[in-house]
C-alpha cells in the first residue's frame, strides 16, 4: 500500500477546483465526442445531429429539506433544473433518466408523490423518462437525473464564444429563489421553536415558488429562434450570477462590465431582501437556483431583442485584462467576486447562495 503522507481537505479546493483536479487526467479521443467536461452539458455527434447530455445529483439536506419541500415539488425541480442545462446549450431536451436511492423511512406513497412531480415536469417540457436505477440508502434520499437533448450543430451554444463588445443579457429576474429560501428557512426555525406555529408565507408566493418549483427557460430557447438570434455564449444561473459570469469569462477569455441599475429584480424579491436587511443587489448577484439563462449576443442583435419583455441587457464584454466589474448606481467600479455555492464547505447545508450542479 502507498503511504499517503499529506492530506488535503476537499473544502480547500471548492467544487470547481475539485472538478478540475479530478478531470485533469482524462482526455477526449473518440470522434463522436465533440465536447466533454467543462460546460453545462457534454456534446456528441449522432447521425448529423448534436446530442447534449447533462447529469445532476440532488441529495436530501443538501439540495432540499423535507421540512418544507413537498416531494412532488422535489421531483419537478430535479427535472426542470436538469433540463435547464440543456437549454443553456441552446438545445431542446428530449429524454431523461432518473435514479433514486431512498432510506426505509420513505413509503411507497411518498415515492409515488415524488414521481408525480417528475411526471408533471416531463409533460411540461415534453421529455420522456427512458430509464434509471433504484437503490437503498442509509442517509435519506438521493436523486440523480441525466438529461439528453438535441440540436443542429450550428445552433449549439457553449460558454466559450463570447467576444469583446458583445452584450451581456439575462432572462427573467434574479435573486427570487434565494429570497424564497430565506423565507422557508425562517419559517422552519419558527416551527422548530414552537410546533403550534403555522408558516406565514402570505405575500411571498412568487419567491417561494422560485425556490420550490423553478422553471427551465425552454421558452427563451424558442424565443431565440423566433427572433432569429444566436447567442455567442450561454450558461444557466444555478450557482449565482457572479459565479456564472466568472465561468463565461474564463471559457471565453473576456472581461465583463455589469450595470447594477440594469439587474432585473422582482419587486417581491426586492422588498423581502430589505425585510431581511440584505442588499437586493447582493441577492441578485450571488443568489443561486434562479435557472435563468445568462448569455452574450453580438451588438448587431440589439434591435432584435431590445423590445423583449423577458430579456434584460445588463452589461457587455471587455478585454480580459479589464477584469469583471460591477458599475454601481453611483458610477463606482466594484470588482466582482464569485460568491455562489461552494459545495464542500461544511457550514453550507441547504442555505447556500446557489446549487452544486456538476457538469
Amino acid at each position: 500500500m502507498f503511504e499517503n503522507k499529506e492530506t488535503t481537505s476537499i473544502d480547500q479546493l471548492g467544487e470547481f477546483g475539485l472538478i478540475d483536479h479530478l478531470t485533469q487526467r482524462f482526455t477526449i479521443s473518440k470522434p463522436e465526442t465533440v465536447l466533454g467536461i467543462g460546460d453545462d452539458a457534454a456534446i456528441l455527434e449522432i447521425s448529423g445531429k448534436r446530442q447534449v447530455i447533462s447529469t445532476d445529483m440532488f441529495i436530501e439536506n443538501i439540495h432540499f429539506d423535507m421540512m418544507y419541500s413537498p416531494l412532488v415539488h422535489i421531483g419537478y425541480k430535479c427535472i426542470s433544473s436538469s433540463i435547464s442545462d440543456i437549454c443553456a446549450m441552446n438545445a431542446r431536451a428530449s429524454q431523461v433518466m432518473v435514479s433514486i436511492a431512498i432510506s426505509s423511512k420513505y413509503t411507497l406513497q411518498a415515492v409515488d408523490e415524488l414521481y408525480a412531480g417528475i411526471q408533471a415536469a416531463c409533460e411540461k417540457y415534453d421529455v420522456e423518462l427512458i430509464g434509471g436505477d433504484t437503490s437503498s440508502s442509509v442517509i435519506g434520499m438521493c436523486i440523480n437525473v441525466t438529461a439528453i437533448g438535441y440540436a443542429d450543430a450550428q445552433k449549439i451554444v457553449t460558454r466559450s464564444g463570447a467576444k469583446e463588445g458583445d452584450l451581456l443579457c439575462v432572462s427573467g429576474d434574479l435573486g427570487g429563489a434565494y429570497m424564497g429560501l430565506q423565507i422557508l428557512e425562517r419559517e422552519k426555525q419558527v416551527f422548530l421553536d414552537n410546533k403550534n406555529m403555522k408558516p406565514d408565507l402570505e405575500g411571498k408566493d412568487y419567491i417561494v415558488g422560485r425556490q420550490l418549483r423553478p422553471e427551465a427557460r425552454k421558452d427563451i430557447v424558442d424565443l431565440f429562434q423566433e427572433l432569429g438570434v444566436q447567442p455567442s455564449s450561454m450558461i444557466d444561473v444555478s450557482d449565482g450570477l457572479s459565479s456564472e459570469v466568472f465561468h463565461l469569462c474564463k471559457h471565453s477569455n473576456v472581461g465583463m462590465k455589469i450595470y447594477e441599475d440594469k439587474l432585473p429584480i422582482d419587486q417581491q424579491t426586492y422588498d423581502t431582501a430589505i425585510e431581511f436587511e440584505l442588499a437586493p443587489t447582493t441577492c441578485a448577484m450571488n443568489g443561486g437556483e434562479d435557472y435563468e439563462l445568462l448569455f452574450t449576443l453580438p451588438q448587431a442583435s440589439y434591435d432584435k431583442i431590445k423590445n423583449s419583455m423577458d430579456i434584460s441587457i445588463i452589461g457587455y464584454c471587455t478585454a480580459p485584462h479589464e477584469g469583471k466589474e460591477l458599475i454601481t448606481k453611483s458610477g463606482n467600479m466594484v470588482a466582482l467576486e464569485a460568491q455562489g455555492w461552494e459545495n464542500f464547505v461544511e457550514t453550507n447545508t441547504n442555505k447556500s447562495l446557489g446549487d452544486d450542479s456538476i457538469h
